[in-house]
């Protein structure tokens, strides 16, 4: 029987050539053109399963992508740990942007991973920490340290807001029934401090269409006596912060949480240097809601961001054009007790409202997902304490991040389970932008974690049997 260790030592290369091969196909879910990438990806992921020790593996179709369930059963009376994760990635645009292909991966050096990272589209975000669980698996069934049941439910339409999860859930509860769900697709404060996510945020996405003339104008016949609806978009969403970075919207600060200076102070201990933030990211300076630090902003305080703006001419050199149409995607990250439809709906009464009689406005809400706060205080919480204690010789900080991952409230309200998000990615891997990347050191150190968990799981349950 091998250690984790020495069993990660034998087999690293392996499995860093498994996730390699898995970050090649381009399973962009946003894009119908990737379709069948997006399948073969779930085929893909289904395989390795069956190779990891699962007794049972089948692709669950739905409406839209397939999910993939996995389980490996070894006695009815032990405790059941459900694997959460997504095979889908998010589109890698801007192209030109990436140092190499998003789906051609490359192991380089950098600063924060002398070990080399993996850079493709997906490496983070979360084809390789979903990919940890499945090594994990091996590990443990191979060396027979499989301590309770193991189920997996890997979907691929997170990125585009698990919009036929709901409709597997329905009709496959009993299928996924377990006593503890395992995430992995959050990030840990750094390779020294590990940290737990223990809240995520909310999400409320909506584009909207700006229309002016029934056709795109020349600028100089017509600018100046008919609306342009790229300046007017702008002015729009100009108007939806303050100048001290506040949501106008009426009501939609109405039911926000606030925190207690206790528990604000408490955030404040996470280790946290701003010149360093800022030299990261190139910036001069930050700049958010007044009144909250860069660490609550990025957290507990909701958000409204233009995710992309388009409209007239793009293309090389000049074309003087007074654009039909205009359009926007915009995101709003909330927090717990605001509910992302009754966002959706005051967002598009507002947006509608404070438009001028020149245009004409559309407002799609796209998909969204509510707030999420994990308690400390948990069996579940203690047991992934004790495996970061054992793996990273630290006490874990229990940290909410500014992230969203819709499905998991919905994983309490369905499943009355309680989630666990146990992320080993950084805030620097760059997800959802070019050039994405995974630390082989989190990777492997990832793989070493999650065998802990189950064995404290397993210890802490049976405990509290006694």
């Amino acid at each position: 029987m091998q250690d984790i260790k020495t069993y990660i030592n034998q087999n690293k290369d392996r499995f860093i050539e498994e996730l390699i091969d898995l970050l090649k196909i381009p399973s962009i879910s946003a894009d119908s053109s990737y379709k069948q990438d997006v399948k073969r990806a779930a085929e893909v992921v289904r395989e390795r399963l069956k190779e990891a020790g699962c007794d049972t593996v089948e692709l669950y179709e739905t409406p839209g992508n397939p999910v993939v369930f996995g389980e490996k059963i070894i006695d009815k009376n032990l405790p059941t740990v459900l694997i959460y994760g997504h095979y889908d990635v998010q589109p890698p645009d801007p192209i030109d942007l990436w140092e190499k292909p998003p789906f051609e991966p490359v192991i380089k050096t950098t600063e924060l991973h002398p070990e080399g990272a993996i850079f493709a589209r997906g490496s983070s975000d979360d084809k390789g920490q979903m990919y940890m669980h499945v090594k994990a698996l091996e590990f443990m069934t191979k060396n027979d340290q499989l301590p309770c049941n193991i189920k997996f439910m890997i979907e691929g339409e997170e990125e585009v807001g698990s919009v036929n999860l709901g409709w597997f859930l329905e009709r496959h509860a009993n299928v996924v029934s377990n006593d503890v769900i395992l995430i992995s697709d959050t990030s840990m404060i750094s390779r020294d401090v590990p940290s737990i996510t223990t809240g995520l945020r909310g999400l409320s996405y909506m584009e909207v269409e700006v229309t002016g003339p029934n056709r795109d104008l020349h600028s100089g016949l017509y600018g100046g006596a008919v609306a342009n609806p790229i300046n007017v978009l702008s002015k729009l969403i100009a108007s939806l912060q303050d100048e001290n970075n506040r949501i106008t919207i009426p009501g939609f600060y109405d039911k926000v949480e606030e925190l207690s200076e206790q528990e604000r102070s408490k955030m404040a201990e996470a280790p946290f240097d701003l010149e360093d933030y800022k030299r990261k990211l190139a910036i001069g300076d930050v700049q958010g809601e007044a009144g909250y630090s860069t660490l609550e902003r990025g957290a507990i305080r909701p958000t409204l961001d233009v995710n992309g703006i388009w409209g007239g001419y793009t293309g090389e050199g000049a074309k003087t054009v007074l654009p039909s149409k205009a359009y926007a995607k915009i995101s709003m990250r909330l927090v717990p007790n605001q509910d992302w439809k009754e966002i959706s709906e005051l967002f598009q009464k507002h947006f509608e409202s404070i438009a001028p009689k020149s245009v004409t406005v559309k407002v799609n809400a796209h998909h969204g997902g509510q707030a999420y706060v994990t308690p400390i205080d948990t069996l579940e919480y203690q047991a992934a304490n004790d495996a970061y204690e054992e793996a990273f010789g630290k006490t874990p900080i229990p940290q909410r991040s500014g992230g969203s991952i819709p499905i998991v409230s919905l994983f309490e309200e369905t499943m009355k389970s309680k989630t666990i998000l146990m992320g080993f990615g950084l805030d620097t891997d760059a997800i959802h932008s070019p050039n994405e990347h995974f630390g082989i050191w989190n990777y492997l150190k990832g793989i070493q974690t999650i065998p802990l968990f189950f064995k404290h799981f397993a210890r802490l349950k049976q405990e509290a049997k006694s």
